[in-house]
């Protein structure tokens, strides 16, 4: 079995899929623990030191985006979603309820473990690089903190993230593929809602007016980038 320290939270109510995801997780090397429903879930996650957690999105008691919400309301944790669907919408409440990625169900446990490692490497990385200051944007990574004219900007991981990566690299325009891969560590197995979805939230906060973006703009048919100040 590989040698993996991560502990992972699985929060699944079927007993079947639960069990699996388990089994495949342990021999992946992760370390798990289970919880049947929404309320014993967000119970573990604020109890217990964890990694990750994985996160049905059907569950009963809390479904998962309301899960998700809470945890993000005092914790920063990689957040997965499990969804049994692939629908735009659900891809993006469960995004914009803070999560990191989503799986859809049935899933294979190779790309599972891959998308979840892939994760773990993001949230484990360290930047040691200067502020970036664009206009009125100032980017820290060291901190991993933004400011917006004075204004702190309250961002999730994965916003920041991209934000760090258009910010660095001012007037350079950035494919949704090169994002996947920068962002969020991810090729082949991305999905480039991923990308759109996560520049919308970014847009709501950064934007006077996110339906006519002047920070980060889209360059049709390329992708995007941040405006030089």
């Amino acid at each position: 079995m590989p040698e993996v320290d991560e502990r992972v939270l699985l929060v699944e109510d079927d007993p079947s899929i639960r069990e699996i995801t388990e089994i495949g997780l342990r021999k992946a090397g992760f370390r798990v623990t289970t919880a049947v429903d929404g309320r014993e879930g967000l119970m573990r996650a604020r109890q217990d030191p964890f990694d990750l957690v994985l996160l049905d999105v059907m569950l009963p008691s809390l479904d998962g985006f309301e899960v998700c919400r809470e945890i993000r309301k005092d914790s920063r944790i990689p957040v997965v979603m499990l969804t049994a669907r692939g629908d735009t919408v659900d891809v993006v409440v469960g995004l914009e309820s803070g999560a990191d990625d989503y799986v859809v169900k049935p899933f294979e446990m190779a790309e599972l473990v891959a998308r979840i490692r892939a994760v773990l490497r993001r949230s484990a990385a360290e930047p040691t690089e200067r502020t970036l200051v664009v206009g009125d944007l100032e980017v820290d990574p060291r901190a991993f903190s933004a400011r917006l004219r004075g204004d702190d900007l309250a961002l999730t991981a994965t916003e920041f993230r991209l934000l760090a990566e258009l910010a660095r690299r001012p007037g350079q325009v950035f494919t949704r593929e090169v994002l996947l891969q920068r962002v969020w560590n991810y090729d082949y197995l991305g999905d480039s809602r991923l990308v759109d979805v996560a520049v919308q939230r970014l847009r709501a906060k950064v934007e006077e007016d996110p339906s006519r973006p002047r920070l980060i703009t889209t360059v049709r048919g390329v992708g995007y980038r941040v405006e030089r100040g």
